[in-house]
């Protein structure tokens, strides 16, 4: 006997569903993410967001030589998530992992269309994955939103950021984990 139903119920897809999919094509000439199960088809990257990844993705290879390999648009797969950042920097180098880490010294994502995505679902996400340093880059407000000190709530069951920083084109950051690094806002905008 079937047991009795309680109504529709979203199916949550896990990694490898995720990747049988793409292996059969689904997602052919389409840009998705696996976020907490749901694949989400994402918006075309248009010419700002692209020349503000490149820049950012430049001074962060600067600020990291030595400590860490900086990923452009390289997906990042932990639990039942595939997010693809616009950045992610390693510890180390790719090589010294046999696989894709699930983890990162620093997440990018750079936001014109996507910021308030970026700002709640991607940051929920990064948070719980582990990720201490969250960056989002918002284009159109031209400022960058820092995300840092991660706090656990047991009772709801999701690990947060406790501080967030906006900061506007003629302020500095300096990533976590080289903070003798100094980025000038304004050099990360297009």
């Amino acid at each position: 006997m079937r047991e009795k139903s309680h109504g529709p119920r979203p199916h949550r897809w896990s990694l490898a569903e995720y990747y049988k999919l793409a292996e059969l094509g689904f997602f052919k000439g389409v840009r998705v993410e696996l976020i907490n199960g749901i694949i989400y088809e994402m918006p075309v990257m248009e010419w700002p967001q692209i020349v503000a990844t490149s820049r950012t993705g430049d001074k962060l290879r600067a600020a990291f030589a030595g400590f860490g390999q900086v990923l452009e648009q390289v997906p990042f797969p932990f639990s039942n998530s595939e997010p693809v950042p616009d950045l992610r920097v390693l510890h180390g180098r790719a090589s010294d992992y046999a696989e894709n880490p699930s983890t990162a010294a620093l997440v990018v994502e750079v936001s014109d269309s996507t910021l308030a995505f970026d700002q709640t679902h991607k940051a929920e996400l990064y948070a719980t994955a582990g990720v201490q340093d969250y960056w989002v880059l918002d284009l159109n407000g031209r400022v960058l939103h820092v995300y840092r000190e991660l706090q656990s709530n047991a009772a709801l069951g999701v690990t947060v950021y406790r501080t967030l920083s906006v900061l506007k084109p003629g302020d500095v950051v300096s990533p976590l984990a080289v903070p003798g690094a100094a980025l000038n806002v304004s050099d990360l905008l297009p």
